[in-house]
């Protein structure tokens, strides 16, 4: 055998850690060092769940060969007396030689009787080679680079590039000191816990060199890892399948949906404003600073963070005369920078997320629409983009199928899947100290794969277990919001603060979780009393056996936490808290959900119309283009315009009177003056130019508009 399989799970893991990165990282305006250091975290944690069942098959084949040359050697020993034990040594060397040139490895039944008749021969064994045998020497150097490596980046490097990132100052030397700074605080509480801990050693008269002073360190970050892998997978074993269940139904989803615009357009328009304040700051600022100032420099870096159209609109307006403005000095330039990148961040990712939750929700409504349709054709409200063949293959009749009929049934299958291995996870972690009889189910099926030397099986037990318990974690850590110092939001939306606090909250987690998996399947000699053959992994990372009351404990009986965690999720505890506290959660049996999900679904609504009413003036500028536009003599375009302004003053038909009169009455009022207000300012936001033609028009042209033009088809619905 080779090493082939490792090879090309090395291979995928970095595809799959490279693209869900690119989903959330912006490659290309995050700085290259912290894409590397953020892939590279990620890459080694995966690696750990994706390998770690080929290390498992391969200490398995290695215990069926100790127990055979144990139970050889004893075979070959002498019913009585001390003779011969040379030639004892002998034989269990040339069993031993036998052994490791493959002669077992080959399912050939090994049998003594001919070397010797004194004893009784052996018991025939066969120890099957695993098909992913991995050659010795590679396990133990592979893991020593992935996981120190890791350990590396997660308290030593990240933390720093962390507090360097979100720095404002101006200079390589003054940002790597305030992260310096930042973490004193941070370094001191662990550096204090450490000193505990050797001072607890010494007392103890246990003994330190340099492999316990190793052990420690890293027994040290597995229970800080298993304290919040337990937090984290209490959660996820219960939010996943329920999650994949509530999406499964077209109109949970699509309350849901409503509700989260609500609070996004809160969100929306206090970035906006933020981002208005700290511009206007930046404006009082930049009016005392002159060309010749010294900070001027770091003003230009300042200004060259700023989105130019923001800059723009800055301009034209005089610095503010504000008594509160902040003295020009580098700490107030400092402040401000720091502040801007964050606010700029925020409006960005926000923006970003709230076009395409409006796009999610149209097609929400196209789905729940034709699920209560009889035709079984799919209708858009909008016509989709797509390319011509997969328009062809992927026909409305088969769309209407998909999204209407099957899509629904296969989620709630997996939910139901996932939600039954949610389980067997809970009670495994409830009974996998028990050796005699062994009930956690885990190592039960390992077991049993391990009788019939079936390592193929073993591995895709392992794989499946560990990938779920890895999705259930991860998931967590990746919804997880803490104000908006931390979130890690899709479509590129997510700043190199979160990333970088993701990539050390991986590397912390993993390790542990696949301790935590070991112990689950029995092949934790120092967690189940029962003597057996560490993996290479195990060997690496060491065990918290210095303190007991650590590896006797807390590493046993914590885990048992889960099941308060999972009725905790189950019951919605923790939604019910935040929402006591007044952060808002998505409820079903509360008014206030109820409520924003009613205006989530006016301000979706009002959107769409304003984003049909876009698409409408681009047509009808298109048109006017081609009709006006190329090789027309100045006499057609003439004449072409002299008919258009004879058919608005064409008299009324009937059909046109009520509309008209409709138009005559709403024209002057204040709230027609509002509405077309707050259209141009909702306008100007995503065209610039064309919040600059409407300031230069006036109310008057807007007036005049309305009077000439017949209204686009639901202008006046919101009024």
């Amino acid at each position: 055998m080779s090493v082939g399989p490792l090879v090309v799970e090395v291979l995928l893991t970095f595809v799959v850690a490279a693209v869900v990165l690119y989903r959330y990282s912006n490659w290309y305006r995050h700085h290259l060092v912290v894409t590397v250091s953020v892939l590279v975290a990620w890459y080694f944690s995966m690696l750990i769940v994706f390998i770690l069942p080929l290390d498992v098959s391969n200490t398995i084949y290695e215990n069926c060969l100790q127990d055979y040359e144990e139970k050889s050697a004893s075979a070959l020993l002498p019913s009585g007396g001390d003779g011969g034990g040379a030639d004892n040594n002998t034989l269990m060397a040339m069993a031993a030689d036998l052994t490791m040139e493959g002669v077992v490895g080959n399912s050939t039944f090994f049998n003594i009787t001919n070397i010797t008749t004194t004893t009784e021969p052996p018991p025939t064994v066969g120890c099957l080679k695993p098909w992913s045998f991995v050659p010795a020497g590679v396990f133990p150097v592979f893991w020593r680079v992935v996981y120190w490596t890791s350990q590396f980046l997660t308290w030593l490097i990240l933390p720093l590039m962390q507090s360097y990132t979100k720095a404002g100052d101006f200079t390589f030397g003054t940002k790597l000191r305030s992260a310096v700074i930042d973490n004193a605080i941070y370094y001191g509480s662990y550096l204090l816990i450490v000193g505990i801990l050797l001072l607890y050693i010494a007392f103890s008269d246990m003994g330190l060199d340099g492999a316990k002073l190793r052990a420690i360190a890293a027994s040290a970050s597995n229970t800080w890892g298993l304290f919040w892998l337990v937090l984290l997978l209490g959660y996820g074993l219960v939010e996943v399948p329920r999650s994949i269940w509530h999406s499964a139904s077209t109109l949970h989803t699509l309350n849901h949906s409503y509700f989260h615009a609500a609070k996004l357009s809160q969100e929306r328009a206090e970035s906006s404003e933020r981002v208005s304040d700290l511009l206007q700051s930046m404006r009082a600022l930049g009016g005392s600073i002159g060309p010749g100032h010294p900070l001027r420099p770091h003003m230009d870096v300042i200004e060259s963070k700023v989105p130019t159209e923001l800059l723009d609109r800055v301009r034209r307006h005089p610095p503010p005369d504000s008594p509160h403005a902040d003295v020009p000095s580098e700490k107030a330039l400092v402040r401000l920078h720091k502040q801007l990148l964050k606010a700029l961040q925020s409006q960005r990712r926000v923006e970003t997320q709230w076009g395409l939750l409006v796009e999610k929700v149209v097609s929400l409504e196209d789905t729940h629409r034709n699920s209560l349709s009889h035709d079984s054709t799919f209708k858009h409200s909008t016509p989709p983009h797509r390319h011509h063949l997969l328009s062809y293959i992927y026909t409305p009749t088969i769309e209407w199928v998909w999204r209407c009929r099957v899509r629904g049934y296969l989620l709630r299958a997996m939910a139901v899947f996932f939600a039954l291995v949610s389980v067997v996870v809970v009670w495994s972690e409830l009974t996998f100290f028990s050796t005699s009889p062994t009930i956690s189910l885990f190592a039960v099926f390992v077991n049993l794969a391990k009788a019939n030397y079936d390592y193929f099986t073993i591995e895709v037990i392992s794989s499946l277990s560990m990938a779920y318990i890895a999705l259930c974690a991860y998931s967590t850590l990746f919804k997880i919001r803490v104000l908006n110092l931390y979130y890690l939001a899709p479509h590129h939306q997510t700043d190199e603060y979160s990333l970088i606090f993701s990539g050390m909250m991986l590397c912390r987690l993993t390790p542990p979780m696949c301790l935590n998996f070991l112990s689950l399947i029995h092949m934790d000699s120092h967690v189940i009393t029962v003597r057996t053959e560490e993996t290479h992994y195990t060997q690496i990372m060491g065990h918290m056996d210095v303190i007991r009351i650590v590896s006797d404990g807390f590493n046993i009986y914590f885990p048992m936490m889960i099941v308060a965690l999972c009725l905790a999720t189950y019951y919605s505890l923790g939604s019910r808290l935040l929402s006591a506290l007044g952060f808002q959660q998505f409820m079903s049996d509360d008014d206030l959900t109820t409520d924003l999900i009613e205006e989530g679904k006016t301000l979706i609504n009002r959107e769409s119309r304003r984003r049909q009413r876009m698409e409408d003036n681009a047509a009808r500028r298109k048109d006017f283009a081609e009709r006006f536009g190329g090789g027309e003599s100045s006499a057609n375009m003439y004449r072409s315009a002299r008919q258009r302004a004879e058919e608005l003053v064409r008299p009324l038909r009937r059909e046109d009177s009520s509309e008209s009169a409709q138009l005559e009455l709403l024209g002057g009022s204040q709230s027609i003056t509002d509405y077309s207000s707050h259209t141009t300012t909702t306008s100007s936001m995503d065209d610039p130019e064309a919040g600059r033609d409407a300031g230069r028009l006036g109310g008057y042209s807007q007036y005049s508009r309305a009077r000439t033009h017949r209204p686009d088809k639901g202008l006046f619905d919101d009024v």
